[in-house]
């Protein structure tokens, strides 16, 4: 999935961010569904915000007036939501009915969380019966499936990758990077050359971009245990890869004062307004750096790993689609929901967003027709990773607990040791709660 989280510069407010989020976020109901199917009236979708949100939403607009177009009487209302809020957003949504949308957008790596919430609906037949649905990819599939029940339809799929300037490259005679270390060397070479550039543009809130660094070191996130999950953020390997990520915040890369702060959007601002040599962005970070200043001047390659010809391991994400099990309008929020991830949906959104289809023939058609899809299928294909399939991802990820780490590693406040040691325990803690 593609998610950012924006924090204050200082560890303090950081900090506070996180008990905010941890303590003010509302106590799910047990959410049921409303008993209606009305045929008509007005379906709200929450949607959520992009850097450059113009595109999707055009595309977006298209498939509603279609969808009105085929059931007469329906109205749909858009909202785009920030991504950085969704999670109180979506969980007061849950136990207020009356004001809550119909359909939304989520990411995968909350679907867990929200179906032990409560709060989705359980589409498994009209899935199954969709004909579009048998050209899902497993593994997009996989991500709206609880216990055997499916709860929503994928919207996209999104990996990251490496992208860099050719022209500062050319300029200042670099080759593309092709290990770890060779990555930070030109990171260094790049801000020592031009000040007034990041070298590689890193944020102590981009968690999915600081988690192929622990990967490609042999680090994880977690382990099962028991059925359930034991935080792994503090083992050795997972210290080496966190090591080498916070390594790259400072006055010879990318400044702590203000990059401690940043999150995905902001790297991917920062590269798309010319203000960085390199950035770790998705597929779906295509659009807003096309945009941006550095169109006709930038490549994509995998990310590396510790060796030439390693990929480092990336983060298989994406969003999905669901109805919510308190709408009054099932049916429609079904058919709405199908329109929104179909085909033709997902094709378009390719073209204006750069967003990966979840359909394994609608893909293979985009990859064919646009080369800068080859370095992120590449990513795919030598092994993405995941979150851990909990409920309590959607706690550790909005309370802040990664991020909170790197910034306390940055800030000087605490050692890795330390820094990783209270976060695993947050996150076991985590892993408890749920079971």
């Amino acid at each position: 999935m593609k998610l950012s989280v924006r924090m204050a510069a200082s560890l303090a407010a950081l900090v506070a961010a996180g008990l905010t989020a941890t303590a003010c976020a509302p106590q799910t109901s047990d959410n049921s569904s409303s008993g209606k199917d009305d045929k008509s009236g007005t379906l709200r979708v929450w949607l959520f915000q992009e850097v450059n949100n113009a595109p999707k939403k055009k595309v977006v607009d298209a498939a509603v007036a279609d969808f009105e177009k085929a059931h007469n009487g329906a109205q749909v209302k858009v909202e785009y939501i920030p991504v950085e809020t969704r999670a109180q957003r979506i969980k007061a949504a849950f136990n207020d009915p009356k004001s809550a949308p119909d359909v939304i957008e989520y990411g995968n790596t909350d679907t867990a969380g929200y179906v032990k919430d409560g709060g989705l609906a359980d589409v498994t037949k009209e899935f199954t019966a969709w004909t579009e649905a048998k050209d899902t990819d497993p593994t997009a599939r996989q991500s709206v499936t609880v216990d055997g029940k499916i709860y929503g339809a994928p919207f996209f799929v999104g990996v990251r990758a490496l992208y860099y300037r050719t022209d500062v490259f050319k300029e200042l005679n670099l080759e593309v990077p092709r290990t770890q270390g060779e990555l930070i060397d030109t990171a260094h070479a790049i801000r020592a050359a031009k000040p007034d550039l990041y070298g590689l543009a890193v944020g102590g809130a981009y968690t999915y971009g600081a988690m192929p660094f622990i990967w490609a070191n042999g680090g994880e996130l977690a382990q099962g245990k028991g059925g359930s999950y034991a935080s792994a953020i503090d083992s050795a390997d997972a210290q080496k890869g966190i090591k080498t990520y916070t390594s790259l915040f400072g006055d010879t890369n990318c400044p702590a004062a203000k990059c401690a702060g940043m999150g995905g959007n902001d790297t991917v601002t920062a590269f798309a307004s010319g203000k960085a040599g390199m950035a770790i962005g998705g597929d779906f970070s295509h659009a807003a750096i096309e945009a941006g200043k550095v169109k006709g001047k930038y490549a994509v390659v995998p990310l590396p790993g510790l060796k030439a010809g390693e990929i480092a391991p990336a983060f298989a994400g994406g969003n999905n689609v669901g109805v919510l099990k308190s709408t009054s309008h099932h049916t429609l929020a079904v058919d709405l929901m199908k329109q929104v991830a179909s085909k033709e949906t997902q094709g378009e959104l390719f073209d204006a967003m750069g967003f990966l289809p979840t359909y394994t023939d609608v893909r293979g058609d985009v990859a064919k027709k646009e080369p800068f899809v080859e370095p992120f299928v590449k990513t795919l294909a030598a092994g993405a990773k995941f979150v851990p399939a909990s409920p309590a991802w959607a706690q550790i990820d909005a309370s802040l607990v990664l991020p909170t780490m790197f910034q306390e590693v940055v800030s000087g406040k605490k050692d890795v040791p330390a820094a990783s040691k209270d976060a695993a325990k947050k996150m076991n803690d985590a892993f408890s709660s749920v079971g």
